[in-house]
């Protein structure tokens, strides 16, 4: 049986009393890669904020964020700073807003060394230079000196990777890290990772809205819409079976090879503000499957198997 690195329970993140993460849970095990998948605004990346502590601070959570038995919404602030880098580290959407312009890159690597693990300026700038190598970096010395604009995106972003897997953390939160890349740059990254973990053993929470890039990547992949969970099942399963209006539009909207030229499928509609948001399912607005018992209730989480379970009224 695989350690469960990640226990989140009936994650809660609101702002003004209004919800952005509505009663969430999901686990993550060791070494497991798992996808999480939205629209902007669905709470995503709200989501994996909160479970590094980095949430803006006019918004409220609760709930449990467990991690090796303790809740860390529970942390004080010195307990983050040693969650965060060696436990659980996370890698940033743009790595070019991430990393300090004004300081070289191997200096920002090293700098993990040092305050994690007190290594002595010579010796954090050697396992910097190290780094660099493990994440494919060409000449990392050389490039140790660099700084960030002096780098591709391709680079910025593995130096950003570098940071994160500096202290060896149980798990790596990748939140969009590749969606400013082009395609060639973000296949090498997707690669990068997958070898990371097997090396490395380390658990990935990988946030996405590119359903195409997670089924490359994710054993396991949760749906979210509106801050909440509408479906969750292994990869496999959810590309072959999609139960929920939602995942199944979101999958209608990708290209395939052989579809007519013209515009591609959308999801009529846009994800409803956080004070628009019923006690009803989020999705009836934009569903073609909705009835009055939608606008009524919010739908319970259905398990149609051991791997599949869907929030929605209409199974």
């Amino acid at each position: 049986m695989q350690k469960t690195i990640l226990d989140v329970r009936r994650l809660r993140v609101a702002f003004r009393g209004y919800p952005a993460v509505n009663d969430i849970s999901y686990q993550i095990k060791q070494g497991e890669i798992l996808g999480i998948v939205g629209e902007s605004g669905c709470g995503k990346s709200l989501t994996a904020l909160t479970t590094m502590g980095l949430q803006p601070k006019v918004m409220q959570a609760s709930g449990e964020v467990n991690f090796n038995d303790k809740n860390l919404l529970e942390n004080t602030e010195k307990e983050w700073q040693k969650v965060r880098g060696e436990g659980i580290a996370m890698i940033f959407q743009e790595p070019m807003t991430a990393l300090n312009p004004v300081t070289t890159v191997g200096d920002q690597v090293a700098e993990m060394f040092q305050l994690h693990q007190g290594y002595s300026k010579k010796e954090a700038a050697e396992k910097a230079v190290e780094m660099l190598n493990v994440v494919h970096i060409p000449d990392p010395t050389k490039r140790a000196k660099a700084y960030p604009h002096e780098l591709s995106g391709g680079m910025r972003q593995r130096v950003v990777i570098a940071m994160a897997l500096a202290c060896k953390p149980s798990l790596i939160i990748a939140d969009e890290p590749t969606t400013a890349l082009d395609v060639t740059v973000q296949a090498q990254v997707l690669d990068l990772l997958e070898e990371l973990r097997e090396a490395t053993g380390t658990a990935i929470q990988f946030i996405s809205h590119n359903l195409g890039v997670v089924s490359q990547l994710a054993e396991n992949v949760v749906v979210m819409y509106a801050g909440r969970i509408v479906e969750r099942a292994t990869a496999e399963e959810l590309f072959a079976n999609p139960q929920h209006p939602y995942t199944v539009g979101l999958l209608g909207t990708l290209p395939r090879i052989g579809m007519a030229r013209g515009e591609l499928p959308s999801i009529p509609g846009a994800v409803p503000p956080l004070d628009q948001r019923g006690s009803g399912c989020p999705f009836v607005d934009r569903c073609s499957r909705a009835t009055p018992s939608c606008t009524a209730e919010m739908p319970e989480e259905v398990e149609l198997s051991k791997v599949h379970s869907v929030a929605c009224h209409h199974l």
